[in-house]
């Protein structure tokens, strides 16, 4: 699906921080057909997959220690009031706004209960240009241990309504929503989670056939995490690329595309 321009509160952008822009060039393009363009050398290494000639997602160079990480970028009107706004909710601003050349300006913050994210605001590059299809992003989740914590700080911030899931469900789930539009969701992780996982932002990309591409992700020297498994809006995986960058893959149910 194609997108011009998202409501600001919206998740818009997902980068990928990486020792090896090149290798991750390889296995993504070859996991999901993305041709890439290096930016200009002011962009410092920083590579727009596409597909369909529409931006997908980002690739940069690794900034912090630890495994490579993928980042959701949420969509904002001003990024400077919401920055402030994340410091008067009890989250901390890591990278101040800046601006990306023409393309917009951002920050970084970590939430209360740890995850980190960052914060868009559009000028020249609005976000993905194509979602919701496959080799795309069609979800962003976030993963916690203290879901109360998380709610209140996100709904302050970004005005989302919080959804949870019926009393009773096997797996309690909360989706996030904006004018009554689910825009991303947040499970919480119980004591079968390591205790060193910690609270962070999943980014999910759709595919025809999740299977298929965990076995394409293998042979491009990337690892199953998770194996196929069948959840209520589909069937999904959780898999490593070759450097340790952490992704889901899922296949929607039929009568749940496009809605």
């Amino acid at each position: 699906m194609e997108i011009t321009s998202y409501a600001p509160g919206t998740p818009n952008w997902v980068d990928l921080g990486t020792p090896d822009i090149d290798a991750a060039r390889a296995f993504y393009g070859g996991l999901f057909g993305w041709t890439s363009e290096p930016g200009p050398p002011e962009a410092g290494g920083y590579t727009m997959c596409l597909l369909d000639g529409a931006p997908v997602a980002g690739l940069g160079p690794q900034m912090n220690p630890g495994p490579p990480t993928w980042t959701t970028y949420i969509s904002v009107s001003d990024a400077d009031a919401t920055a402030a706004a994340v410091t008067a909710a009890g989250g901390t601003v890591v990278v101040d706004p800046m601006d990306v050349m023409d393309a917009g300006r951002m920050a970084v913050f970590i939430d209360p209960v740890g995850a980190a994210c960052s914060i868009w605001q559009p000028r020249a590059h609005v976000g993905a240009g194509r979602v919701n299809e496959a080799g795309t992003l069609c979800w962003n989740e976030l993963t916690v241990r203290d879901g109360d914590a998380a709610v209140a700080f996100y709904t302050t911030v970004f005005g989302w309504t919080a959804r949870p899931s019926e009393p009773g469900s096997e797996m309690p789930y909360t989706e996030f929503q904006i004018d009554g539009r689910s825009i991303g969701g947040m499970m919480l992780m119980d004591e079968h989670w390591p205790a060193e996982v910690p609270s962070h932002w999943m980014v999910y990309f759709a595919t025809d056939d999740v299977d298929a591409s965990c076995a394409r992700a293998t042979e491009l020297g990337g690892a199953v995490c998770v194996p196929p498994t069948d959840i209520q809006p589909g069937r999904f995986a959780v898999v490593d690329d070759p450097q340790g960058a952490t992704f889901s893959l899922i296949t929607m149910k039929a009568e749940l595309l496009g809605s």
